[in-house]
This record gives structure tokens, C-alpha cells and sequence, in this order.
């Protein structure tokens, strides 16, 4: 089971669903608070987990300055959502054998999901 990195902005309830479920996920919120995206990447490259944001600032960091982080990036692009729905929603496409994270940038809205590899 892939290991995941919850960034600051990703609901604690959702992270708590995920734990249920038997993903091991290190929450920013709960133990590195107010540490900058760079920072996340880099505790993402070193402990090989897959991020997960609502932070759109995630693809410039990857296209424009650089930062490539191997096992990926899921930007949840969501409206409303009740607290415990992003772990639903990333708990369903990490099941879904046609998706591939790893050195991807996967975007998740109400509608889509879109995949770009970097």
C-alpha cells in the first residue's frame, strides 16, 4: 500500500479515514505545521510517499522551478466537500489500477481526473 503525505491543507478527518483503511499517511498538520511546499517535497522524496494537496501551487514548483517528486503529487481541486470526502476520493483513485502516481502530477476536481507526467 502506497505511503502518503497529507500537506497542511488536507483535512485531519480525511487523514484519520485513510489510517482506517490501513494507508500509512504522515500528516503535516499533526507534526510539521507551517513548513513550506519545499520542505514537503523534500520529506516526500526522503520518506518515498505521495503528496497530497489542495495547494495549486504544487504544478508550478514541479513545471516551472523544478521540484520533482518521485512518487507524485494529488492536487484535489474540490468546491465543497465535507471533511472526511478527500479521503474517500483518494482512497478510490489509488485503487484504480489505470492510474499511475509515481513522477505524476494527478489533478482531481468534481468532474475529472487529469494526469501529467513530469
Amino acid at each position: 500500500m502506497k505511503k502518503l503525505l497529507a500537506n497542511e491543507n488536507f483535512p485531519l478527518d480525511s487523514v484519520k479515514f485513510l489510517r482506517q483503511l490501513g494507508y500509512d499517511v504522515c500528516a503535516i498538520g499533526e507534526n510539521n505545521k507551517s513548513i513550506t511546499d519545499k520542505d514537503v517535497m523534500a520529506l516526500a522524496h526522503k520518506e518515498l510517499r505521495l503528496i497530497l494537496t489542495f495547494d495549486q501551487d504544487y504544478g508550478e514548483l514541479i513545471f516551472k522551478l523544478n521540484y520533482k517528486p518521485d512518487q507524485g503529487v494529488v492536487y484535489l481541486r474540490l468546491k465543497e466537500y465535507e471533511s472526511f470526502e478527500p479521503g474517500q476520493i483518494v482512497d478510490q483513485i489509488l485503487r484504480n489500477e489505470k492510474l499511475i502516481f509515481e513522477r505524476t502530477l494527478t489533478v482531481v476536481d468534481e468532474n475529472k481526473i487529469r494526469q501529467r507526467r513530469y
